[in-house]
């Protein structure tokens, strides 16, 4: 459990770090295609599918490597 924690405030800093330094590294990220964006007069409603698909399967990999 420790060690989850410590890749995980690893994972957050390295990712505030990029944020921090070079934003222009994450600007497609979340406007990926099949990302769903539904914009109307009365208002927007945005799903990143396909984003999150990513996300998932990145940790997923990541977590299957640390329990190994």
């Amino acid at each position: 459990m420790g060690k989850l924690f410590i890749v995980a405030g690893v994972a957050l800093l390295a990712i505030g770090l990029v944020l921090h330094f070079a934003p222009g590294l994450l600007n497609g990220f979340g406007r990926l295609p099949g990302d769903i964006r539904i914009e109307g007069e009365r208002g927007k409603f945005y799903f990143p599918i396909v984003s999150m698909i990513i996300v998932s399967i990145v940790l997923s990999v990541l977590l299957n490597w640390l329990r190994r």
